[in-house]
C-alpha cells in the first residue's frame, strides 16, 4: 500500500506536458492494476483469517497466499518505482526499501518455488519433494 500510495500521490503532483502524469493512460493502467492486485491480496488474507479462526485453513492455502501476496507486493514495488522515474531509486521514496525487504521475504518465508510445490502437491495429490 505504501508503494501504491506514494506512486499515486507522485503521479497526481508531478506535471509533464502541462498536466499531472496521473492523466496519462500508462500511469492510470499501472495504478489501476496496483489497486486491483492489492485488493485481491487483501481479500485472500481476510478469507484465510476467517478460515484460520474457524480452524479450517490448511497449510497449503496459507502457503499459496504467502506466495501470491509476496509476489504481488514485490511486483508493485518494482512497477511503482517506474512511475517515479529516476526519483524512484532515491532514498526520499520507499520503493527500493520495500523491494529489498520483499526480496528477503521470498527467502525467509520459504522460497517462492517451495510454496509453489506445496500448492502443486495440494492440487495433484502427488508429492514432488520425494
Amino acid at each position: 500500500m505504501d508503494c501504491y500510495d506514494t506512486a499515486l500521490r507522485y503521479a497526481l503532483d508531478r506535471r509533464q506536458f502541462g498536466r499531472p502524469i496521473a492523466g496519462f493512460q500508462l500511469q492510470q493502467k499501472k495504478l489501476a492494476e496496483f489497486i486491483t492486485e492489492i485488493t485481491k491480496a487483501q481479500l485472500l488474507a481476510w478469507r484465510l483469517g476467517v478460515l484460520k479462526n474457524a480452524d479450517k485453513a490448511s497449510p497449503a492455502q496459507i502457503s499459496m497466499a504467502k506466495r501470491n501476496n509476496v509476489h504481488m507486493a514485490l511486483e508493485i514495488a518494482r512497477e511503482s518505482r517506474q512511475i517515479l522515474g529516476g526519483m524512484g531509486i532515491v532514498g526520499d521514496f520507499p520503493m527500493m526499501r520495500h523491494a529489498a525487504n520483499l526480496e528477503s521475504v521470498i527467502t525467509y518465508e520459504g522460497t517462492h518455488d517451495v510454496h509453489l510445490l506445496i500448492t502443486g502437491n495440494d492440487i495433484t495429490g502427488l508429492n514432488a519433494f520425494e
